[in-house]
């Protein structure tokens, strides 16, 4: 896909991945940018081509009356998210019901409402931030996003093959740890949130299903066919 004079959207683009996503965009020559986030007032629209846009994965009628209002898109952009740490065995159910309701089927909600509008108009690409974790879990209270990522990593998968026909790229993005608001406090190496941006809209440039933006994610994709024990601390055979 050709990003110059494109249309896109992005969610959670006030802070974090998703602002380095406009910024990418624009740098790109995107013609439009709708920068969606729950509380649109935050985000910086000092570029004319940046257009705000209020958009709450956990409130359907916004992501209607954005699909409305955005009905030119070509690039959607799925980066808004959650993390409630809630462990899954202590913390209340509720909780992990949030992590799941906002990146499993918010994002679902979210794609539902723009598919129409490209396939309606040709061409077009979803992305999906995800994680690491969409494959592993660690013990730093991440079990209900871990849970919430995997299931969001294979919709990706599920939506990809149900637009296979429609000349729909759908990627999946993962990385370990960004230098982002919602990682702040944890003790881990960190990557530059525009890596992110640039690796993956280098992928749909290049129409790549899947980006690994980091160490982190390519070491666990590796893993991934090997004994899991490496990945856990487990002893073989236990």
């Amino acid at each position: 896909m050709d990003i110059a004079g494109s249309t896109a959207l992005v969610t959670g683009a006030n802070r974090g991945i998703g602002r380095r996503f406009v910024d990418e965009l624009l740098a790109r020559g995107a013609k439009t940018v709708y920068a969606a986030a729950r509380r649109p007032e935050l985000v910086d629209a000092s570029d004319p081509r940046i257009r705000p846009l209020h958009l709450d994965l956990l409130d359907e009628r916004s992501i209607a009356d954005a699909a409305e209002a955005a009905q030119d898109v070509a690039l959607l952009v799925n980066n808004a998210g959650i993390a409630t740490g809630a462990q899954l065995l202590t913390d209340d159910l509720d909780k992990v019901r949030q992590d799941l309701e906002t990146h499993l089927f918010g994002t679902l909600r979210v794609i539902r409402a723009f598919t129409p509008h490209l396939t309606a108009n040709g061409t077009g690409a979803i992305v999906n931030v995800l994680s690491v974790l969409s494959w592993v879990a660690t013990p730093q209270g991440s079990g209900s996003y871990s849970v919430a990522k995997a299931a969001e990593w294979n919709m990706t998968n599920g939506v990809r093959v149900e637009l296979a026909a429609q000349d729909i790229l759908v990627q999946g993005v993962h990385l370990g740890a960004a230098d982002t608001d919602m990682m702040a406090g944890r003790d881990a190496p960190k990557i530059d949130p525009v890596d992110v941006a640039r690796a993956s809209l280098d992928g749909v440039q290049a129409g790549a299903i899947e980006v690994l933006v980091d160490d982190s994610s390519r070491f666990v994709k590796a893993a991934l066919s090997a004994d899991p024990a490496q990945l856990y601390g487990v002893p073989s055979g236990i």
